[in-house]
């Protein structure tokens, strides 16, 4: 198909707050119906809702998070999945295929879930749900972290098929 490389990556502006651009990435990822501030607001609460939680937190350890937008990264970082399995079909079966997970898609799963998990809890506004997953990533536990893990379990069972990964 021609015409399909577009420029996304060179129109990304870094988000106007943090001057980040993965925080940026993710916001346009939270946004629905083109509303970008409203999102941005959704994001913003989150994070500053988790600077209170930090502020809060009485541990003093070298692993903690200094502010919001270190845990922010942090978590993403610990959801991100290394490997994961694809369908292929060879001789008449569909085999469950692990292969290597490149950094792009790594970074869109990542977001892909934790987004997921805090759509799939209803009853509370979403700042609270985006701050409750991204705190518990951060902690290596929540629903986006039991997705990863549920991936590389997969991957690690059909580790036998391997060989047919090209």
């Amino acid at each position: 198909m021609a015409g399909r490389i577009t420029h996304s990556e060179e129109q990304l502006r870094p988000d106007p707050k943090f001057d980040d651009l993965v925080l940026s990435k993710f916001i346009n990822c939270i946004m629905t119906d083109g509303r970008k501030t409203s999102a941005q607001r959704c994001v913003y609460d989150a994070l500053e809702e988790i600077d209170v939680r930090l502020n809060k937190d009485e541990t003093e350890s070298d692993a903690k998070p200094k502010n919001a937008l270190e845990l922010f990264h942090r978590a993403i970082e610990n959801v991100k999945p290394y490997v994961e399995v694809r369908s292929k079909r060879i001789g008449g079966a569909n085999y469950q295929v692990p292969i290597q997970v490149n950094k792009k898609r790594q970074q869109s799963l990542a977001f892909r879930w934790i987004i997921q998990a805090c759509r799939g809890e209803k009853g509370r506004p979403m700042r609270f749900k985006l701050a409750d997953e991204l705190w518990a990533a951060s902690r290596q536990e929540g629903k986006a972290m039991t997705t990863r893990d549920q991936t590389h379990r997969m991957a690690e069972a059909n580790k036998a098929f391997a060989h047919f990964a090209k």
